[in-house]
């Protein structure tokens, strides 16, 4: 079984967020961390769920 360090990833994914580009999560421990950082340091990011994982989104701060 492969693991996953969940900080280490979203940190990562977290980081993308802050550049703009948009990011991707399968497992829901990583969807629920990400969720909370985002909150967390209130970026604009829309979350487009699905069954089989999320997309995060980083919005324009201008046009919100």
């Amino acid at each position: 079984m492969l693991y996953m360090n969940h900080s280490r990833l979203r940190d990562e994914k977290i980081a993308q967020l802050k550049q703009g580009r948009n990011a991707y999560a399968e497992t829901h421990e990583l969807i629920r961390l990400i969720k909370r950082d985002i909150k967390r340091e209130k970026l604009n990011v829309l979350c487009d769920e699905a069954s089989n994982g999320c997309w995060f989104i980083p919005q324009d701060r201008k046009s919100s």
